[in-house]
């Protein structure tokens, strides 16, 4: 009995280390970050797509679309944002954004604030 206490309980673990699953739209819509301040530019400019699945924008918090993005460097992510890449607007429609602020935003999208990766 023990050893299959301890399979399950090793089954469950590696279960848990496996990719998480992206946030639906509901649960992406409804994260923000703590900052007040950001807080308000990401309602007001990065929600409508970042929230919503069919914009074909990367959700927030989705490591799987995140991810490959982010190994490009965070450079490469700012200067997206900054020029408009593809569908994205320049300066992602925040014309109040300053440098650090879409940095900032960034990191929160991609789900990796303070861990310096």
């Amino acid at each position: 009995m023990s050893r299959l206490l301890i399979i399950a309980a090793a089954g469950l673990g590696l279960a848990a280390c496996g990719p998480k699953k992206p946030p639906t739209p509901a649960e992406a819509a409804a994260l923000r970050p703590a900052d007040a301040r950001l807080a308000q530019l990401y309602d007001a400019s990065c929600k409508a797509c970042h929230a919503q699945a069919d914009t074909g924008a990367p959700l927030v918090h989705d490591h799987a679309a995140w991810d490959p993005r982010w190994r490009q460097g965070e450079p490469v992510l700012l200067d997206h944002v900054v020029q408009g890449y593809q569908a994205m607007p320049a300066l992602g429609q925040c014309a109040s954004c300053a440098p650090d602020d879409l940095k900032r935003l960034i990191r929160f999208l991609a789900d990796r604030e303070g861990d310096g990766r």
